[in-house]
């Protein structure tokens, strides 16, 4: 794959964008407005995180996610007794050969499904941080690059605590998105009860476009204008997130530039040739509220609804620049 894709142009990339969400919800039973924030969320390059009750359609989101991009794509079920080998690989000795041959693990695909990350030990937890963060593993000692592009779509459930191991700040920081799906609508929840039974509603989406038309995609999104006065709007906001009476550790400086990146992608959405303070608003809570540690231990723990509120009230006194 060649290192440099150009950009689409924002007309191109506005269809592409449409065009993922309309195939998404014309399979799926989720509420539309997930769905376009989880396009959007690889749209800008970023890792996704699901967390919802148990039976919403999380991980069939995230692999209708992977199958809607003609892309290498493979699924982990995460569990308490998983190895850091298990995700990035081995070096194995091979008797004929006299020497070491490297068998890449399940982290070396383009789309990685992460089935219940909580369930991970914490040291397989930081083999997925490297990854994530810096694009590549390292397996006795050597570095191997991971193809590009590369996004983890990981799901957990929130309920369920047993046995799981909470995912530490840092884990969380690499995710530029948690989205909760919500219970669906009585018309789309109809509409799955009447499908054949066993039938999976991801398994007959065609693939709409190709990773290098993702990458060009991003590349679009990327050159949205954003003004100054714009950007010292997003750091207000990250501002008031960590002097809150409200938070015990606010957003960090990568929640300012997901934050942008995601704003940077709704505009390009919405036909804008800039993004608008109003881009930055919409894209708070689901970028920053996973990022946020609160005061109150049980607002920490609490459904993202309702940190989706209490951040709603951090951030309602900070005022936006004025158009001029």
């Amino acid at each position: 794959m060649p290192e440099s894709i150009s950009p689409l142009r924002p007309a191109e990339a506005q269809r592409l964008l449409h065009a993922l969400v309309d195939a998404l919800d014309g399979a799926l039973s989720c509420r539309r407005g997930a769905i376009e924030l989880a396009v959007m969320t690889i749209a800008a390059g970023g890792h996704l995180l699901l967390e919802d009750v148990p039976g919403i359609g999380k991980t069939t989101l995230a692999r209708a996610l992977a199958g809607a991009v003609r892309a290498r794509a493979s699924r982990i079920q995460f569990t308490p007794d998983m190895l850091p080998s298990d995700l990035t690989g081995v070096t194995v000795f091979d008797q004929s050969a006299k020497s070491f041959t490297f068998h890449p693990g399940p982290l070396f695909a383009q789309v990685v499904l992460a089935d219940e990350i909580n369930r991970a030990n914490p040291k397989t937890q930081a083999a997925l941080l490297e990854a994530m963060g810096e694009g590549h593993v390292t397996v006795d000692g050597k570095t191997y690059r991971l193809p590009r592009p590369f996004m983890v779509i990981a799901t957990q459930n929130p309920i369920e605590m047993e046995g799981t191991y909470p995912l530490p700040e840092a884990q969380l920081d690499r995710f530029m998105c948690r989205v909760s799906l919500g219970y669906p609508d009585a018309e789309a929840e109809a509409r799955m009860l009447m499908a054949p039974s066993g039938r999976d509603p991801a398994s007959g989406l065609a693939p709409v476009c190709t990773t290098d038309e993702l990458r060009a995609l991003a590349g679009a999104a990327a050159n949205v204008h954003v003004a100054p006065a714009v950007a010292s709007y997003a750091v207000a906001l990250l501002d008031a997130t960590r002097t809150s009476p409200l938070t015990h550790l606010g957003a960090s400086p990568r929640a300012g530039l997901a934050l942008l990146a995601m704003s940077r992608v709704r505009a390009l959405a919405r036909g804008q040739e800039a993004v608008f303070p109003g881009d930055i608003r919409a894209m708070a809570p689901t970028v920053l509220t996973h990022r946020i540690v609160f005061t109150d231990p049980q607002a920490t723990s609490a459904a993202p609804s309702h940190q989706a509120e209490l951040l709603e009230h951090i951030l309602a006194d900070v005022p936006a620049p004025r158009r001029r």
